[in-house]
């Protein structure tokens, strides 16, 4: 019976165990899942080093809070923006002044201000004179308080200061600048021939057809042909087309549409091409210019009679070669060419003659 009743308790204390520890695992998820909640107002965590320096008495906690202070929080005046500063609005009476001297200061635009209107110092709400490498950029604006001040200062446009004349007008006005032509196309202003009624199409897939390039073009006008150039072997698109439309419009409404921008998801470079049929033949332009030469002659003939010496025809003289001046070469010559010819000294040992040649 004993052996049964420890077999029993061995038992009993396994599954105590088992139970304990999927209470313990049951505990760390829900302790995990719990929400992390954060004082926005307290202060930034010190790292490891900021702590270590604290324990030995070597960091000041007020010079960390004054370089990192806490963020404020924030509030619903603040985001309806009651308590926060807004920007302080320009004067709607604004100038902009043109074509300064470079070595005009601000002193001397409003000392000129003020003496040709009644316009003082303190009526100038802001006074902006942009500046690139200490020198001014030429212009400034000016803010007033009152429209009639500010038109005084518009009414010295074209007056002179510093030796130029001023150009001053309405900050908020842009009259002087043209305005940007809608009808003007990129691509018109790009091509190199003159608009005619044939379009160059470039950077074509070889997988390009004729019936796709008239399917592409249809929209923009009468197609009367389609010139595609393709290789011999295979047949396929070498890579640019003309086509020739019944008149320039419809090459021009190519240029310009967008939808005939890409094709088979490749960009298409398009340009007016050269129109032969407009062309002058060689031939035509040979003539008119021999026909031209004889009726200046024939004039030139009618309205001089010359007489004398002017009457002889001129005579043809080709013209002569003229002669090349020759230079001498006055350069040093080589030792060894100089002496190339030169007759060569024996250098055998000469007999003694038995005579003694003395010099006093």
């Amino acid at each position: 019976m004993s052996d049964k009743e420890s077999k029993d308790e061995k038992r009993q204390r396994k599954l105590e165990k088992k139970q304990r520890k999927a209470q313990e695992k049951a505990d760390s998820t829900t302790s995990d899942l719990e929400e992390i909640e954060i004082d926005l107002s307290a202060d930034i965590p010190l790292n490891k080093k900021q702590q270590r320096l604290l324990k030995k008495g070597k960091l000041n906690l007020d010079k960390i809070r004054k370089k990192h202070p806490a963020p404020k929080p924030a509030t619903d005046e603040g985001a309806d923006g009651e308590e926060t500063q807004s920007k302080p609005e320009r004067s709607k009476f604004g100038v902009w002044i043109g074509n300064l001297s470079f070595d005009t200061t601000r002193e001397d635009i409003l000392r000129y201000i003020k003496a040709k209107t009644d316009v003082e110092e303190d009526d100038i709400v802001r006074f902006n004179l942009p500046k690139k490498q200490n020198k001014i950029k030429g212009f400034c604006y000016a803010d007033f308080k009152t429209e009639d001040q500010m038109n005084q200062v518009i009414k010295l446009s074209e007056t002179n200061l510093n030796g130029r004349n001023l150009l001053i007008k309405n900050a908020q006005s842009f009259e002087g600048r043209p305005e940007a032509d809608k009808s003007d196309n990129k691509l018109i202003s790009a091509s190199k021939n003159p608009p005619s009624r044939i379009l160059f199409v470039g950077n074509l897939s070889f997988d390009t057809t004729e019936d796709l390039l008239e399917e592409h073009f249809r929209h923009c006008g009468e197609i009367i042909k389609i010139r595609m150039a393709t290789f011999e072997d295979t047949g396929k698109c070498k890579g640019f087309a003309f086509v020739d439309f019944k008149d320039e419009a419809g090459a021009t409404a190519a240029l310009t549409s967008a939808l005939t921008r890409k094709l088979i998801n490749r960009p298409v470079r398009m340009e007016y091409g050269e129109d032969r049929s407009k062309r002058t033949p060689k031939r035509f332009l040979d003539s008119e210019r021999s026909n031209a030469r004889e009726r200046t002659a024939g004039e030139s003939n009618d309205h001089h009679e010359p007489t004398g010496e002017t009457a002889s025809e001129p005579v043809y003289r080709p013209p002569v070669k003229r002669p090349r001046r020759e230079y001498e070469d006055k350069s040093r010559v080589k030792s060894s060419v100089a002496l190339a010819n030169a007759q060569r000294a024996s250098a055998a040992i000469v007999p003694s003659s038995g005579k003694k040649i003395t010099f006093d």
